[in-house]
């Protein structure tokens, strides 16, 4: 979940839960009444709050998987290619310890 979805969603909330208590204090019920409209409400909100940080740590977690994964792939990518370097730098250095051995041995003779 991208940082605007999650500030839009709060602001939303934060928005609906405002809206509520005040639609509720303003209405002509008894005092019981607005109390229980009141914490009906607020139940409400904690559990809409509760969905909405379950489904952003969910988001949260789906999207660090995918990314550990494609670091690992890039990892091994990087490894191999780098295994293959220097196995070609080997087969370098050894032509040209070859090379040496050769020129070493004319000029001993």
């Amino acid at each position: 979940m991208s940082n605007d979805t999650g500030n839009i969603l709060t602001a939303l909330l934060t928005g609906a839960i405002v809206g509520a208590g005040v639609g509720i204090l303003y209405a002509p019920d008894k005092g019981t009444k607005t109390r229980k409209k009141i914490k009906k409400s607020a139940v409400k909100a904690k559990n809409d709050l509760a969905d909405t940080i379950s489904n952003a740590k969910n988001e949260f977690h789906k999207t660090a998987e995918a990314k550990k994964m494609e670091f690992e792939e890039k990892l091994e990518d990087t490894l191999s290619n780098m295994s293959y370097k220097a196995d070609d730098i080997i087969v370098a250095l050894e032509r040209k310890l070859e090379d040496l051995r050769e020129k070493n041995a004319e000029l001993q003779k």
